[in-house]
């Protein structure tokens, strides 16, 4: 009896340990695969795509960047200066710069009897060092709202309306503010800027003294520009008066076209005390310019 039990002991054993392996087994490929791929969900959840370098690897040669015609118009050349006095002045002095792939600029300047010019033109490439967090556009358009809030004009919304919300009133005192908002009225104010002067920016800092900045029509005050590279604005000021000295007038654009920032400034300044550089002008032979710089980015 004791003999015939231990040979179906004997049989029945490795059935068991056999079914048990094969169990294990089957747990073991099941968790594997489970742990395999919940791994590679997970490392692929994790890994966001970085944002794409900006449009603009490179800059162009700003002294090179001014036809000699319009430098001419902004500049006009003293007849008292020989041919290579005059071919010196237009082919200006550039800036000196680290890195021309990052940061360049030139530099002109004019003396006529009537007047001191100052003509500069600057461009800056803005790089994202994290692109998993911000794109070099994002990077370029903070440096631009930056330079924009220095300026007193309203801050960009990120999307502009030219209508009024309901209750948010007339609207005057959203275009006088000088500094940027969280609220709908600053964006409101920034849309109405991108096709009217800012009002009140006659009276910021640095614009010039009572009566005198005052006096010009309230569209060729300082004032956000519609249609010039993605963003752009405009800022005119006037220098104090002396009693010697007349006043300067600056006007100063800058634009962003995805990550590149360009700077215009031209500034004017009479010889004679009492004289005032006329906004008109001044201003549009700095737009004009701006716009040909703008279009030579989108080329």
């Amino acid at each position: 009896m004791d003999v015939e039990r231990t040979r179906v002991r004997s049989r029945f054993l490795p059935g068991v340990a056999m079914l048990t392996a094969l169990a294990a087994g089957a747990t073991a490929c099941k968790g594997g695969g489970g742990t395999g791929s919940t791994s590679d969900q997970k490392n692929g959840g994790s890994a966001a795509a970085p944002a794409q370098p900006g449009k603009y690897r490179s800059l162009p040669q700003p002294c090179k960047a001014v036809d000699a015609k319009r430098l001419r118009a902004m500049l006009p050349a003293s007849d008292s200066l020989t041919t290579e006095q005059r071919e010196q002045l237009y082919a200006g002095t550039a800036e000196p710069s680290y890195d021309a792939d990052r940061h360049v600029g030139c530099r002109w300047n004019a003396t006529t009897p009537d007047a001191t010019l100052l003509l500069s033109v600057t461009f800056e490439r803005v790089v994202s060092y994290d692109r998993a967090t911000a794109s070099d556009d994002d990077k370029a358009r903070q440096v631009y709202v930056r330079r924009l809030t220095d300026a007193h004009l309203p801050f960009p919304g990120p999307s502009p309306s030219l209508t009024p919300s309901p209750g948010s009133g007339s609207g005057s005192g959203s275009g006088s503010s000088p500094g940027p908002g969280p609220g709908s009225s600053a964006s409101a104010s920034a849309s109405a800027s991108a096709v009217s002067p800012v009002q009140g920016a006659s009276s910021a800092p640095g614009t010039g003294a009572p009566g005198t900045a005052s006096s010009a029509p309230p569209e060729l005050g300082s004032r956000v520009l519609a249609g010039l590279g993605s963003e752009g604005f405009l800022d005119d000021k006037l220098g104090a008066a002396g009693a010697t000295a007349a006043q300067a007038r600056t006007v100063r654009i800058v634009f962003r076209t995805s990550n590149v920032i360009a700077t215009v400034e031209y500034s004017v300044q009479p010889s004679g005390p009492g004289k005032v550089p006329p906004a008109a002008d001044t201003q549009d032979k700095a737009r004009q310019l701006a716009e040909a710089l703008a279009e030579r980015f989108s080329e």
